[in-house]
């Protein structure tokens, strides 16, 4: 495989990232380096981490995983939403502690969720025969690079489009919406 294909199949792969990096960007009353860092690199690090453990897995669990990858990045992203949503809802003393998407349970669970994908390249890539590690290299690093502009990119909509208390219910809808189209992608309606 070329590495021009290469490279667009990490841009396809890093799209679910970018969109939970730019929902999270418009929650976050600022996004600081460490924000970019923690989002960045889990996000990059479990893209290339899936597609390795995709490879190694091989043709023997194919048939298991696609049966239901797309449920569980469903109920990954439908979980992380819903919470958000109703994290929003609260009153403002209820909110004091409010979820950082980019620390804890909630970071692992979208880092597991937005490189589902990433386990099935994997696998299609042990049935090609490819070496793996150039691909995850380049599926690792696009991924972090498309998260942190998203999520700087979604902290600018958030402050230019004053979606202000509202962006974690924005952001909630944008994550659910993403686990919608990911069963639609799927043939599930």
């Amino acid at each position: 495989m070329d590495s021009l294909t290469i490279f667009l199949i990490a841009i396809a792969l890093a799209i679910d990232a970018f969109a939970v990096a730019l929902a999270t960007g418009t929650s976050l009353p600022v996004v600081s380096l460490r924000h970019t860092f923690r989002l960045a690199w889990h996000f990059g690090l479990f893209q290339a981490g899936m597609t390795l453990l995709g490879w190694a897995c091989g043709f023997t669990f194919r048939v298991m995983i696609e049966q239901v990858d797309h449920w569980l990045a469903f109920a990954l992203l439908l979980f992380v939403g819903g919470r958000m949503i109703f994290e929003a809802m609260k009153d403002e003393e209820e909110k004091a502690e409010a979820i950082d998407p980019t620390r804890g349970r909630t970071l692992v669970i979208l880092s597991v969720a937005t490189s589902i994908d990433a386990l099935a390249v994997g696998l299609s890539f042990s049935l090609l025969d490819m070496s793996i590690w150039m691909p995850a290299l380049v599926i690792g690093i696009v991924a972090t690079v498309l998260t942190t502009v998203g999520l700087h990119l979604g902290r600018f909509i958030g402050t230019k489009s004053r979606l202000g208390e509202r962006s974690e219910i924005v952001a909630g809808l944008v994550l659910i919406g993403i686990g919608i189209r990911i069963l639609h992608e799927h043939g599930v309606f």
